[in-house]
């Protein structure tokens, strides 16, 4: 390759296109015309002697080549990036930038609003991407650019993953808010004898660690539902003489719920920040990391 040739604006446009997969698209990021976008790919094209994005029925399709490319051209972009924002004094009011952030729909309900709502309160131009969480693919969406930022438990993040702690949950027990068996102090016997609800984030699963811990010492509760979300979760309980045990937060204020505490405590689990080092010590994203941290510290 002549390196003479080399424009970094050039290696810019591939970065949207390989993400974009669409050249309409990816000129209305870039703040460019279609015809501008689709000269500078048949550059990009004899640059790399490679077909980089081939037509199909729906957008373009990456070729091997550009594949391999991706991260290597993500993180070179990512350091000059880096370099120059960190020679400058960060104002939120000024960046534009988005952020995607993956975690489970538990925390996008009883946070995701309140990061939103405080990143774009002193920074209107920068945008938020909430995703589910995918614990097994997170090094590589990390790697690739997909996300900037992950909220789950730390424990179950990549060890090469840098990681900050937010808060502790709990779980409680719910049920409709007449249920006559639900009490701070009811029996053990009872607690096992009522119809619970379980959360299996993978579909049908009806032991959860709670139960494989009461199984251990020769118990077993009355499980008659498996859903996949916990969202679902305190409007069947609302609506039925179900129960179930719940992150604390995910119920915080509801009144058509009653909500006590468990006769057999169950273990709760850390909240914690996700991020790769491509992020560390970009100014933004460590402002986006810092607003959410005081977030959860109020």
């Amino acid at each position: 390759m002549d390196t003479k040739k080399l424009d970094l604006n050039l290696l810019a446009t591939l970065e949207v296109l390989l993400e974009e997969k669409n050249v309409s698209k990816a000129a209305a990021r870039l703040h460019l015309s279609q015809p501008a976008v689709s000269t500078q790919l048949s550059r990009l094209r004899d640059l790399f002697n490679d077909q980089l994005l081939i037509p199909a029925r729906r957008g373009m399709i990456p070729t091997a080549k550009a594949l391999e490319l991706r991260a290597p051209l993500r993180q070179a972009l990512d350091h000059v990036r880096d370099t120059l924002t960190t020679h400058q004094s960060f104002e939120p009011e000024k960046a534009d930038l988005t952020v995607m952030i993956a975690s489970t729909d538990y925390l996008q309900s009883v946070i995701g609003l309140s990061i939103i709502e405080a990143i774009r309160k002193h920074a209107p131009g920068i945008k938020i991407g909430l995703r589910n969480l995918e614990p097994y693919r997170l090094d590589e969406q990390f790697m690739n650019g997909e996300v900037d930022l992950a909220l789950m438990t730390q424990e179950e993040a990549p060890s090469e993953l840098r990681t900050r702690h937010l808060y502790d949950e709990v779980y409680v027990l719910i049920g409709h808010k007449d249920h006559p068996l639900l009490s701070d102090s009811m029996s053990f016997e009872d607690y096992l004898s009522l119809k619970h609800i379980v959360v299996s984030l993978d579909g049908g699963n009806f032991l959860t660690p709670h139960d494989l811990a009461l199984k251990e010492l020769g118990y077993s509760r009355n499980v008659v539902l498996s859903v996949a979300t916990f969202l679902i979760v305190p409007e069947l309980v609302a609506k039925s003489n179900l129960v179930a045990l719940v992150p604390k937060r995910l119920v915080n204020g509801r009144t058509d719920l009653k909500i006590v505490s468990p006769p057999m405590s169950s273990t709760g689990f850390s909240v914690g920040m996700v991020w790769h080092e491509r992020t560390h010590n970009h100014s933004a994203h460590r402002w986006v990391r810092d607003v959410i941290n005081q977030i959860m510290i109020a």
